[in-house]
């Protein structure tokens, strides 16, 4: 075959492997334009024309190449194989080819074995096929094609241990040489055992020598979709269809994708018409082929009808074409009973009986429509005798799910039916154990199948959601394990995806149950169960309006949605949940007059209730008339639903519900009699249990019986799961350390149930256990690596502030080889948010690298999870948002505004409308003194919720900084209306009404606090606004009493410590470090100051003494109050211990005003001037922030102190009109505006700023009033000086030099 080149051959082979018969006559045609008359090529035509049942043509043209050396021998065993494959055997023609057949052995070439052995391998004779070949080998050892040959003879064995070896001989074969059939040969062994990059680079190799090769393309494109990779595995379809626009396998590929991943039923209809044209077209004498093909589409076309129209109306011209096929009318038979349409179905399989080929397999589906029928006794006849011939045959999945259905139609117990389903279900997923995913596995998930056995599960799972914290239903477990491989393959698939989003409803999983089902309405909005599911989804939320808000949704885009009974049903559910129980009794009273579906087989027209619905709803009409007080008719239609049931698989449900009457009516031994009765053969008997033990706990208060019903539970029902409950009830009475018993005996039996391990965890830290916690976590690590208690671990380890070891954990979950499967690319975002976490107390330089880290993986999960996952995109979205939020506060807590800003920017584009994000985005706004940009993002927020607390507090901050005052109270009043007991609310508007100057007003506020609850005096947040208050009005003996009140509350209590500490030690409210009034000062220096001062810095220690902050800022408050603690003895070694700790503290935090303003306060009273200067005039140029506003003001306050010494009094009152534009009532301000005034001997100026003053400080400072009365004199205002003299001696009668130098002078110059 010389005469040929590889890629021809190759093709050829490629084709006749794959059975595509038509693609080897063209290609073989192809071949004889350029190579005319090659024996190869015409044998392989004759093999295309044998393949596709036309045995005379096929004998006809093997006939004429018999006679030629290289094809002598593989004509001859192929002329053998097509007489054979005749109706009428010519015995004399066989009788001579097997003569012939021993001649041509005798004589063969290397060439003629080689090419006898191609053939017998393409047949599938394995066996003979390698002797051929090896036969070949001895006598040509260096043979390239041979070994080729030999590697696919072994590559395509059933016998694992055969198929190890081909790579030896394809190696061989391919070796100074790039032969395309070896290499072909290499990627797909590579393919087999699941190493799909090395398989793509060698196919890489292919295409890049013979970039017209079709068939590389088909095997990459299956590659890619080995790895999951949709979007090349597509691409390379659509490469392929350019250069062939009716290539099979890339129809089959885009049809598969439009029904798994997009779920666009008009799309992936087309595509399976062109894949059914591809096939009719490019072969169409290949019935076996057709039916291979279009078998993927059949398994994965779930209800959507007019694929299912397409796919039948295949498969029937299919079966015309081969009418003796049992196999078509079979999966015809089963494409229409999964469909529900037994009738249909029991016609074909009844054919496919006559026909007697695959017998097994059509009595399975009789046997299968006899149950759905309703002939239960007929099927248990029939499948009596297949599990005998089963015994021969060995398991079927479908004969043991047949055997659960009909156990479960017959009324056997849960566990009967539940272990068949269970064996079934591992049946099933062991026949699809190691294959890639491609058209082979989505044939065998077999989508529908698995949703019949989820269908049969759920008969016996729990009717309603399970509340937060249960523990999972083990059934529930079951049939999400089973849902998760098609929901995770197959994310478009409607039937599959509504199954999985019920079992996560039931799990009480209820965001991701509602993002599932918010994906199956996008795909189907007509759909009534979605539409329904939904409203159950939002009426568990206790979201009522939005539970009629589906239903009636459900109604627009179908209004068949009436006819349900399940939406009458919800809605009363919603009526009775929202306290209207006439409207809900009227309602299902209307529901119980629809007949009831007693039997199997007979079908009523119009709605019609199942026997388990109509307990539900009887049920749930007993419950209705018990809360509205209708007992004695309760209890009439419990007695009716109990006679009417008894002895149905439902008897048990009534009575557990039986046992709530009971108990509404006071009857507890009652209820605990019908529980006792319930016995652990029977299905509900769990449930029982579990209720008595809540009637133990909560209504008899008998902790000990309550445990004793876990203990018999564990005792019937042994097992992990009830040892969890156990364990877990053990936690509930605050009894860790006998749950930590269970949950270890419950290990010991189950060493990897990642939930022990958690709890026992969990209950380690219960007992302050912290050191066994982790050592326990570590062990655990080291006998299964599991992310999940990683994290715990982790976190762990930061709570305890063991951060090195917590680095360590969570670098070691991140240490393993790259994943690519969604779960464990999202442990991974999990695992580097919580380093970064880490890192924030511990490694800050390292924080922005994780975070990236974190923010790359996220956005790799999000390109995929819209093909692989959609239902969880919403949430997968919300989390990248979170991720750019923390940039955000990395940026905010550095700084570094711009990026901040722009780090929220891009939060809002994965969740324009999220909340949170803009109210972020705002307060940064605010920070950086970008008003209207700030007001722009609050109108947002209180657009979309007017009551949004956090955006009106921010608005009424803005229009204080637009200087709106009026408007500001206004929005806090608002806020205060609906909640007077807000406090801080209440606390913002005192120190509004102080920044506006009118703290007049404040008293009037706390006295509507006072009225709203009786209990506001004894409240900490009261107190505090109170203690705030009275601080602001020169009351600062009053300000201890109130803020003492709220210094030992969690949320008020660092507050109401800093500031009673700065009371204590600046009870006078006077500028630290000041030098402008300490002439005035030191005249006011009576007897007892320094002893004041001791005092109240022994008081202030004292304070610190029993303050324990527990976080980071609240250490960082306590360093500078000890700091200004030593700052007020006036100690020089104290002043420069306290400065060394605010010099710390300004280095560990950029810019932290507060530590800048202590270390100038320390500079001025070392006398270190310039020094303070330096770190005031830094703080004059940041922005002000209302969090920050106290401590800018003093240090614009003390800066103008220094430039007042030195005579710059412009700059002064620069900084001066600064603090009176921020707080109207800051009485120092003016007090310097009018001692700047007095220097420059302007009376009536400096009278005018003292007044204000002496207003803002309410009268208490004396200091104000004496230079205010003097100014007065001076200004010939002698009837006002006297006024404010009296007012200063009536409180300081001692007050030195008043009466002689301002009162008497001024009564003096008012005598004639």
């Amino acid at each position: 075959m010389s005469s040929t080149d590889s890629a021809l051959l190759a093709g050829i082979i490629y084709y006749s492997q794959e059975k595509y018969f038509r693609h080897v006559q063209q290609a073989a045609a192809l071949g004889l334009e350029k190579f005319t008359n090659d024996p190869v090529l015409q044998f392989f035509k004759a093999y295309g024309v044998l393949g596709e049942e036309r045995t005379q043509d096929a004998i006809s043209d093997l006939e004429s190449i018999r006679n030629h050396p290289d094809t002598s021998l593989c004509s001859i065993m192929a002329l053998l194989y097509a007489h054979k494959c005749c109706e009428i055997i010519d015995r004399a023609a066989v009788q001579e080819l097997e003569c012939s057949l021993k001649d041509a052995r005798r004589t063969a070439s290397d060439t003629a074995l080689y090419y006898t052995g191609l053939f017998l391998w393409l047949v599938g004779h394995h066996d003979k096929a390698r002797e051929y070949v090896d036969h070949m080998l001895k006598t040509s050892s260096s043979s390239k094609e041979g070994y080729v040959l030999r590697g696919w003879v072994d590559l395509t064995s059933n016998k694992p241990h055969i198929m190890k070896k081909a790579i030896k001989y394809l190696e061989q074969g391919v070796q100074d040489t790039r032969d395309v059939l070896g290499l072909m040969g290499k990627a797909t062994y590579f393919m087999l055992h699941q190493n799909y990059s090395r398989a793509l680079e060698v196919v890489s190799l292919v295409t890049g020598a013979s970039g017209g090769f079709l068939p590389a393309l088909v095997l990459k494109m299956w590659l890619f979709l080995a790895q999951q990779d949709w979007e090349q595995a597509i691409d390379t379809g659509h490469r392929i269809l350019e250069k062939d626009d009716s290539n099979i396998d890339a129809c089959q590929i885009l049809a598969v994708h439009e029904l798994v991943r997009e779920g666009n039923v008009t799309s992936a209809a087309d595509r399976v018409r062109d894949l059914i044209k591809a096939l009719e077209m490019r072969e169409p004498q290949n019935p076996s082929l057709h039916l291979r093909k279009i078998l993927v589409v059949s398994r994965l076309c779930g209800r959507r009808q007019a694929i299912l129209q397409l796919v039948s109306s295949f498969m029937e011209r299919i079966f015309l074409a081969t009418s003796s096929c049992a196999r078509v009318a079979t999966e015809l038979g089963y494409l229409l009973l999964l469909h529900s349409q037994e009738k249909e179905a029991s016609l074909w399989y009844s054919r496919a009986t006559k026909l007697g080929d695959n017998s097994m397999a059509a009595s399975t589906g009789t046997i299968w429509c006899h149950i759905l029928k309703g002939e239960l006794e007929e099927a248990a006849h029939q499948l009596e005798f297949l599990k005998e011939v089963q015994q021969s045959l060995g398991k079927s999945e479908v004969l043991i799910y047949l055997q659960a259905l009909l156990a479960s139609r017959k009324c056997k117990g849960e566990q009967e039916v539940t272990a068949l389903l269970r064996e079934a279900v591992e049946l099933h997923f062991s026949s699809m154990q190691g294959l890639p995913l491609g058209p082979e596995y989505f044939e065998k998930l077999d989508p529908l199948f698995l949703v019949g056995i989820a269908k049969e599960y759920l008969q016996f799972c729990p009717k309603q959601p399970q509340a937060p914290g249960h523990i999972m239903s083990p059934l529930l477990k079951q049939v999400a394990l089973l849902l998760g491989p098609v929901v995770k393959a197959a994310p478009a698939m409607l039937d599959p995806l509504y199954m999985m989003a019920q079992v996560k409803y039931l799990s009480g999983e209820l965001e991701t149950a509602q993002s599932m089902v918010q994906r199956c309405l996008e795909l189907d909005p007509t759909s009534v169960d979605n539409h329904l599911l939904m409203a159950q989804i939002c009426l568990a939320q206790g979201n009522f309006a939005m539970c009629s808000h589906c239903l009636e949704l459900g109604v627009s885009h179908n209004f068949q949605v009436r006819d349900h009974p399940l939406y009458h049903f919800i809605k009363a559910r919603a009526l009775s949940k929202s306290g209207n129980y006439p409207e809900a009794i009227k309602t299902l009273k209307m529901i119980m007059r629809l007949p009831t579906l007693k039997a199997e087989g007979k079908k009523l027209r119009g709605p019609t209730v199942q026997p388990s619905e109509r307990v539900s709803i009887l049920l749930e009409l007993v419950d209705n008339l018990r809360l509205n007080g209708e007992l004695h008719e309760a209890t009439k239609v419990m007695q009716d639903t109990i006679n009417e049931f008894s002895g149905t698989p439902e008897e048990m449900r009534i009575t557990i519900a039986n046992v709530d009457l009971a108990l509404s009516n006071g009857n507890v031994d009652m209820a605990l009699g019908m529980l006792r009765d319930i016995t652990p053969k029977q299905p509900c008997y769990m449930e029982a249990r579990e209720k008595m033990a809540s009637i133990y706990l909560h209504i008899r208060r008998d902790p000990r019986l309550y445990i004793g019903c876990y203990r018999e539970l564990c005792e019937h029902l042994p097992g992990p799961h009830t040892s969890l409950l156990l364990g877990d009830a053990f936690m509930h009475i605050q009894e860790p350390e006998k749950a930590l018993e269970v949950y270890s005996e419950a290990q010991k039996k189950d060493s990897y149930a990642a939930a022990l391990v958690s709890r026992i965890g969990q209950a380690y830290l219960k007992t302050h256990q912290y050191t066994k916690a982790i050592n326990y976590y570590e062990a655990s690590q080291k006998m299964s690596r599991q992310d999940s208690l990683c994290c715990e671990q982790a976190e762990l380890l930061l709570k305890l502030k063991k951060f090195s070891k917590a680095e360590k954990v969570l670098k070691q979950a991140l240490e393993h080889d790259l994943v690519k499967d969604i779960p464990s690319m999202m442990n991974g975002v999990k695992c580097l948010l919580l380093l970064a976490k880490v890192y924030k107390s511990h490694k800050k330089e390292d924080v922005l690298e994780t975070l990236n880290q974190a923010l790359d993986l996220q956005s790799r999960i999000l390109k995929r999870v819209p093909l692989e996952q959609p239902e969880m995109l919403p949430s997968q979205k919300q989390l990248a948002a979170n991720i750019r939020m923390q940039f955000g506060e990395h940026y905010v807590a550095e700084k570094e505004y711009t990026k901040a800003a722009q780090s929220y920017k891009d939060a809002l584009s994965y969740l324009p409308s999220d909340n949170m994000v803009v109210l972020e985005l705002a307060r940064l706004y605010l920070l950086q003194g970008h008003l209207d940009l700030c007001e722009q993002q609050c109108a947002v927020l209180l657009q979309t919720d007017q009551a949004h607390e956090a955006a009106s507090m921010m608005m009424a901050e803005l229009m204080f900084r637009k200087q709106k005052y009026e408007e500001a109270i206004k929005l806090y009043l608002q806020v205060l209306e609906k909640a007077p007991d807000n406090f801080s609310v209440l606390n913002k508007l005192v120190d509004l009404l102080r920044r506006s100057g009118k703290l007049d007003e404040a008293p009037t506020f706390l006295q509507l606090s006072k009225k709203a609850s009786s209990r506001a005096p004894l409240e900490p947040g009261f107190n505090y606004c109170s203690g705030l208050y009275c601080w602001h009005v020169g009351q600062p003996n009053e300000a201890l009493k109130f803020l003492n009140k709220a210094r030992k509350d969690s949320t008020w209590g660092p507050s109401a410590v800093y500031y009673m500490v700065q009371i204590c030690l600046n009870p006078d409210n006077e500028i630290v470090g000041g030098e402008a009034f300490e002439n005035m000062l030191a005249m006011s220096n009576l007897a007892g100051r320094k002893e004041a001062v001791q005092l109240g810095v022994r008081t202030a220690e004292k304070l610190l003494g029993e303050f324990y902050p527990h976080s980071a800022s609240g250490q960082n408050q306590l360093r500078l109050l000890q700091g200004l603690c030593l700052l007020a003895t006036r100690d020089k070694a104290n002043m420069e211990a306290a400065l060394g700790t605010f010099l710390e503290m300004a280095q560990a935090e950029k810019d932290s005003v507060i530590a800048l303003l202590a270390m100038a306060q320390a500079y001025m009273l070392l006398k270190q001037t310039p020094k303070a200067r330096t770190q005031l005039k830094r703080l004059a140029k940041a922005p002000w922030t209302l969090a920050e506003a106290e401590d800018l003001e003093k240090s614009w306050l003390l800066l103008a102190d220094i430039y007042c010494q030195g005579g710059k009094f412009d700059l002064a009152s620069e900084l001066l009109r600064r603090c009176i534009q921020y707080n109207k009532s800051c009485c120092k301000a003016y007090e310097y505006m009018g001692l700047i005034m007095e220097k420059e001997q302007s009376y009536k100026d400096a009278a005018a700023n003292y007044e204000l003053a002496w207003k803002y400080s309410h009268h208490a400072s004396p200091a104000v009033g004496f230079k205010l009365a003097f100014n007065y004199l001076k200004d010939k205002k002698f009837v006002e000086a006297i006024e404010v003299c009296h007012k200063v001696l009536k409180e300081h009668p001692n007050y030195p030099k008043i009466r002689e130098e301002i009162l008497e002078k001024a009564q003096g110059s008012l005598r004639p």
